[in-house]
């Protein structure tokens, strides 16, 4: 009889699949999600992930054999480590690892190297020796001591020619009025990320959400939150707007490294610690609004992409490139020639050649950035916080409308995601609906530069610690030049930094 070991996630088809399976509504929700996974696998066996939507991640015991899944994005992480003695352990956090009977603890020393150039962790390896990521789509089977991972799933791009930019924009608007009611029960209350941005304010107007969170600063250069304010009360709905001090924010850094697992280099997600933890105090249940950018064609670098053309294949590995090679070898003590980013991107070519540069940039994305910062990011920091947040953007029935989708209408010369904005032109003004990308901006580096903040950052980046890692002439030089004024080596910075202070979590 095959048991559930092991589950985290939500199952947004269970109506349908509760029919199908024999399986009683009347369940509590969560118990109803894990008789539904068990009475799927009984089902479809090895298949059961093609018939979930959702977020998953989960291990069943049938007999002897044990058989993970991980879902298609990879919104929830999986873990696997083989011991000496040929046992598996495994689990959605690291931590069970760390904990398990036979786990030895070391450094992965080729993570640090990846880390420098990528800000995340991406790939299958992770920062501790032995600890492996099951990956995106992926499935795995345990029998007797002998471990076999298997692909269930790769994003394909097959672009249709034959509809109009409305075609698509109804299509996108149509298909997310019918996620949406799956995304939470009738009796769950949720409320609803937003920043100035149109994801999550489409998101917001499909919802039934009446309180909306925001980040702020004092520094009116990078603060959104009016633009969010400004949306919600458009919308009819309110607002809760969380103020992040400097000093807020540097505090959070090792609660963030800590319970993130892996180093994440990405500024934002002190931010998304913070707002998770706030919003935590008024609601468990969150919309966000991540997936729509990498499917649709977001990011403002998507536009050079017929410059880039067959170069693409040489230089990117998604969305953030911080350090090269040559710059690694002089900063790196142990640096380890061949340990190189572009390896891990280089299946996704093979994948899709043939298909134009966009489509390329974003498959990288969407295999390895949404992964490896994204997801992990979302996962981590609201499970840290007690709240659950559910992304309506992120499910295979959007990502099917992207993926016929002809190139020209996620980009032009003008605009990104074209036909998104389009659909959420809808039932947002064009004021929102069209606005351009900002990002999610954080004022670090200004506030890491200014004295009054930054003594972290100086005691770690100058310590024994880093010393191990690193030739600190090298760190003083870019420390001083960051200092001196040039302010984009603040990526590089704390890039270093967020390493040394994971770590210091970890190891010391």
């Amino acid at each position: 009889m095959a048991v559930l070991k092991e589950y985290r996630g939500h199952i947004r088809n269970w109506a349908e699949l509760c029919e199908e399976l024999g399986v009683s509504a009347a369940l509590a929700p969560k118990e109803r999600e894990k008789a539904l996974i068990i009475a799927a696998y009984d089902k479809w066996g090895k298949d059961i992930a093609d018939h979930l939507y959702g977020m998953f991640a989960f291990a069943i015991e049938d007999g002897e054999k044990l058989f993970c899944v991980r879902d298609h994005f990879g919104t929830k992480p999986f873990y696997y480590y083989v011991t000496k003695d040929g046992r598996l352990l495994y689990g959605t956090y690291i931590k069970n690892i760390l904990e398990g009977e036979g786990f030895e603890k070391k450094l992965n020393p080729k993570s640090l190297q990846l880390y420098m150039t990528l800000t995340y962790v991406a790939g299958e390896e992770t920062f501790f020796e032995g600890v492996k990521k099951l990956m995106p789509g992926h499935y795995l089977e345990f029998e007797n001591g002998r471990l076999k991972i298997t692909r269930y799933w790769t994003p394909t791009f097959k672009p249709d020619e034959s509809k109009s930019l409305e075609d698509w924009a109804d299509e996108i608007h149509n298909t997310l009025q019918s996620i949406m009611p799956q995304v939470k029960l009738p009796e769950e209350t949720a409320e609803s990320f937003l920043s100035g941005g149109v994801d999550s304010s489409y998101v917001l107007a499909m919802s039934d959400a009446q309180m909306t969170d925001s980040c702020g600063y004092d520094d009116e250069r990078f603060d959104e939150s009016p633009l969010a304010k400004k949306t919600a009360d458009l919308l009819g709905r309110q607002n809760s707007r969380c103020l992040i001090t400097p000093q807020m924010y540097f505090d959070a850094v090792p609660y963030v490294m800590k319970n993130m697992e892996q180093p994440l280099g990405d500024a934002s997600a002190i931010v998304f610690a913070i707002a998770c933890k706030e919003t935590a105090k008024h609601t468990k249940l969150c919309y966000s609004g991540e997936g729509s950018d990498e499917f649709f064609g977001g990011y403002n670098m998507y536009r050079n992409a017929e410059r880039y053309g067959d170069n693409l294949k040489t230089f990117y590995v998604g969305n953030t490139n911080i350090m090269k090679e040559d710059e690694k070898k002089v900063l790196l003590k142990n640096y380890v020639d061949g340990v190189l980013p572009i390896d891990l991107v280089k299946h996704i070519y093979d994948e899709t050649e043939g298909l134009d540069p966009l489509t390329k940039m974003s498959d990288v994305d969407i295999q390895i950035w949404l992964e490896g910062d994204i997801y992990l990011n979302v996962d981590k920091m609201s499970e840290a916080a007690g709240l659950e947040i559910r992304m309506p953007l992120t499910d295979r029935r959007i990502f099917d409308i992207a993926s016929r989708m002809p190139s020209r209408f996620k980009v032009n010369d003008e605009q990104n995601k074209v036909a998104f904005r389009t659909a959420a032109a809808k039932v947002l003004p064009e004021e929102i609906a069209l606005r351009k990308k900002l990002g999610f901006i954080v004022p670090i580096r200004i506030w890491m530069a200014d004295d009054n903040y930054n003594a972290s950052v100086r005691e770690l980046l100058f310590s024994d610690i880093a010393e191990k890692f690193f030739n600190m002439d090298e760190v003083g030089k870019i420390w001083d030049d960051y200092k001196g004024g040039n302010s984009d080596l603040w990526r590089k910075i704390w890039t270093i930094y967020t390493f040394l202070v994971w770590y210091k979590e970890y190891f010391e």
